[in-house]
């Protein structure tokens, strides 16, 4: 019998996250749900899919503290003894002109995007390494890939992101880690709450297939990122073709 997978998802409780838990729980990989805020979602979810007859762990953490950071490890190898595969999801967005941006929000918006996923990366890979084989996913954005305006913090730290990725894929490669990351387009999610009918159905007319993407298209392509064994390092964005590059 082939051992399960063991999954971390960072900002689980929640939209593309949340899709992904479930995605992969019913694909029968055993998920630590990782929530900050979010517990009564967390455990909404945790009990639709005891339902289904999948079991999932749910943990607490702040993933920006390098501390709550080492527990979430600690607890995910002290029930599973290994970790398989990083996705890092967690994250913030915030419209904002650039003159407006305050040094809070900045390293605010760094912190949440880009560190977070620098402490669970780096925490995880030991692990790894010692088992020669991991992957890591990391969530990004198109708006890491061409930028977005009046929302250039966002932008630099899914930038970032994906530069990490890029040089991580390098580092780790001779230990059979993959790194990758997901860049999503327009996607119907709760970060994008704010985005009215009529400026969904401006978007659309720009997407050449025409439509706004859905959480199980992300969920999916994590699902084949994990199975794959040759991708790394790349950047794949799921837009529907509204940037090509």
């Amino acid at each position: 019998m082939i051992p399960k997978k063991t999954v971390i998802v960072t900002g689980g409780s929640r939209g593309i996250g949340a899709e992904i838990v479930k995605k992969l729980a019913n694909e029968d990989y055993q998920v630590v749900l990782n929530y900050y805020q979010s517990k009564e979602k967390a455990e909404e979810i945790q009990r639709e899919l005891k339902i289904e007859g999948k079991n999932i762990e749910i943990f607490k953490a702040d993933v920006s503290r390098r501390e709550e950071v080492k527990r979430l490890v600690e607890f995910t190898l002290e029930k599973y003894k290994n970790i398989d595969v990083l996705i890092n999801n967690a994250g913030i967005s915030q419209t904002k002109l650039f003159t407006d941006i305050t040094d809070e929000d900045w390293n605010n918006m760094i912190q949440n995007n880009l560190t977070s996923a620098f402490y669970c990366s780096q925490e995880v890979i030991p692990t790894m390494i010692f088992n020669k084989k991991g992957c890591i996913i990391n969530i990004s954005s198109i708006w890491g890939m061409v930028g977005g305006s009046c929302e250039v913090h966002y932008s630099v730290s899914k930038a970032g992101l994906d530069g990490m990725t890029k040089a991580l894929a390098k580092e780790l490669g001779p230990s059979n880690i993959r790194v990758n990351s997901i860049a999503p387009g327009a996607t119907d999610t709760d970060m994008n709450k704010e985005v009215t009918s009529e400026e969904w159905e401006e978007i659309k007319e720009e997407i050449p297939l025409g439509k706004i993407g859905r959480t199980i298209d992300i969920a999916k392509c994590v699902k084949w990122l994990i199975e794959d064994e040759y991708t790394t390092g790349q950047v794949i964005s799921p837009n529907g073709g509204w940037v090509i590059v």
